[in-house]
């Protein structure tokens, strides 16, 4: 599929990319020659994408990519201990990367639209944070995924959030403890990600799988992803109070009329996303 030309004025050097895909966007992160490590400014620019993302009314999906051997290497540790030469040595630095990181992650999160992440090579410590952050994920099956801060005297606490929340409590804290590489087959297993794929057709398959998505309603997948992440963090008392009331305001939807009324009539439904 050819990407839109209205993109096409972003430079090729810009460190985030876009391109569009009919409903899609595809937003590809640009730092290859630094494995595309989270800068401050590479956040920034990923966040200020998402922003733009979220108000385009004609997008409904979105992916994830990177260009590069890699897709991403964490944060970038050369700007951070650059920063120990500061009064504070770093402090107030640090805390705003990790900050705005976070805020950056759960901008993907509480996007009124699915996210999908293409996973090319490794995704390392913030790089499988954000790869846990997307609502689903593809991978090739030469990339790897591992939380290696331990390595290096540095506990991946803020990867650690998306992570535990994807998988399996010792499988995350296998990871974090040891700081092992695991295999694109071993994510699959685990939960981090929901497909593997031959080289180079990652994003392809996320493109396919989005599609498939992008022809529900619109309104409806909103619904539904807030309710995911909002009863998850929930007693299962208060979860199915909550998600009761999701489902009433929902069936008053003029998209679940409309839908409940093509299955009744054996037609295919006419979405107007609301």
């Amino acid at each position: 599929m050819t990407p839109q030309s209205a993109l096409a004025q972003k430079p090729a050097d810009a460190i985030i990319l876009r391109e569009d895909h009919g409903a899609i966007a595809m937003l590809i992160l640009n730092r290859p020659e630094a494995r595309n490590s989270l800068s401050q400014e590479m956040i920034d620019t990923l966040s200020a994408e998402i922003a733009k993302v979220r108000d385009d009314k004609s997008v409904r999906a979105l992916i994830v990519a990177a260009n590069g051997p890699g897709f991403c290497a964490g944060h970038d540790m050369k700007q951070m201990t650059a920063r120990r030469a500061d009064k504070d040595k770093g402090r107030a630095f640090f805390r705003h990367m990790f900050e705005s990181c976070a805020a950056m992650m759960m901008s993907i999160v509480r996007l009124p639209k699915p996210v999908i992440a293409a996973v090319n090579g490794s995704a390392s410590a913030a790089g499988a944070q954000l790869v846990a952050s997307c609502d689903l994920a593809v991978a090739n099956k030469e990339s790897r995924f591992a939380t290696p801060g331990v390595n290096i005297g540095l506990f991946c606490s803020t990867p650690m959030v998306a992570l535990s929340r994807n998988v399996a409590n010792k499988h995350a804290m296998e990871m974090l403890l040891t700081g092992d590489l695991i295999s694109a087959e071993r994510a699959y297993e685990i939960g981090l990600i929901n497909r593997v794929t031959d080289i180079g057709a990652e994003r392809h398959e996320a493109i396919e799988l989005a599609n498939k998505i992008v022809s529900k309603s619109a309104y409806t997948l909103k619904v539904g992803k807030e309710a995911f992440y909002k009863q998850r963090e929930l007693d299962l008392e208060s979860a199915y109070r909550y998600t009761a009331e999701v489902m009433t305001e929902n069936m008053l939807a003029r998209d679940a009329e409309e839908g409940i009324g093509a299955f009744v009539e054996k037609r295919e439904p006419k979405w107007e996303d609301r």
